[in-house]
């Protein structure tokens, strides 16, 4: 029951989000400084320590599947938005930010399988990505020329994608001896979502100190909330 309430507020938050960019674009960079330190800490914090507890492999060999994982992303995030760029109106982008909200699912539901407490961690830090998701799906489509009404249509698609993920998930059930691989593969998406995206997108062009502190709250918050759930 408590997944498909996270699914629930997925939902609701990559909305939110979205709707959100429509009104209050000036003061968003505050919001995505936030996220940006949330996923960030819970890789940290929370995903790598776990990866390495749970063994059997080394904690060399956890640092070189994260490595994986954020290298992985980067060519994804990199590569598809090429091939989509020609698609009218920020639809092809829309689709990738679709996708990525796919896999935040799939991030929450095999967290969940390894431990409940993983669980609401990594759920806590894909609700905050979310939000962020829905404000780019919601500029993306606008931005390149898009109708409000398609952009909305989007923003829908994309805020039901994660509960997907979580779908996708329950038809499958990991082995226990990929568990730390798993989680420190989803520790390198989240570092690269927070380098390269989240950071850079909250920090460009605004008030240099509000934003680096509500980064380091996001970690903050999700370091405390990760000791409480522990």
């Amino acid at each position: 029951m408590l997944i498909w309430l996270i699914a629930a507020a997925a939902f609701a938050s990559t909305l939110s989000g979205g709707l959100l960019a429509l009104g209050l674009r000036d003061k968003l960079h505050l919001i995505l400084g936030f996220s940006a330190g949330a996923v960030v800490g819970v890789a940290f914090f929370d995903l790598l320590p776990e990866a390495i507890d749970l063994g059997p492999a080394s904690p060399g060999r956890i640092m070189s599947w994260t490595a994986a994982g954020f290298l992985a992303y980067l060519v994804v995030d990199r590569l598809l938005p090429f091939h989509a760029g020609a698609a009218p109106r920020g639809g092809g982008g829309a689709l990738i930010l679709c996708c990525h909200s796919v896999l935040d699912g799939v991030a929450i539901g095999l967290a969940f399988q390894a431990a409940r407490s993983i669980g609401i961690v990594v759920a806590i830090a894909v609700l905050t990505h979310d939000f962020s998701d829905g404000v780019n799906t919601m500029n993306l489509v606008l931005r390149r020329g898009g109708e409000r009404q398609r952009a909305l249509r989007w923003l829908l698609a994309d805020a039901a994608a994660p509960a997907a993920g979580i779908a996708a998930t329950r038809v499958f059930e990991l082995p226990v001896d990929r568990f730390g691989p798993a989680l420190a593969i989803f520790a390198g998406f989240f570092l690269y979502i927070g380098a390269s995206d989240l950071i850079p997108e909250s920090y460009h062009a605004h008030p240099k100190f509000l934003t680096t502190a509500m980064t380091l709250a996001g970690a903050l918050v999700l370091y405390l909330a990760i000791r409480l759930v522990g």
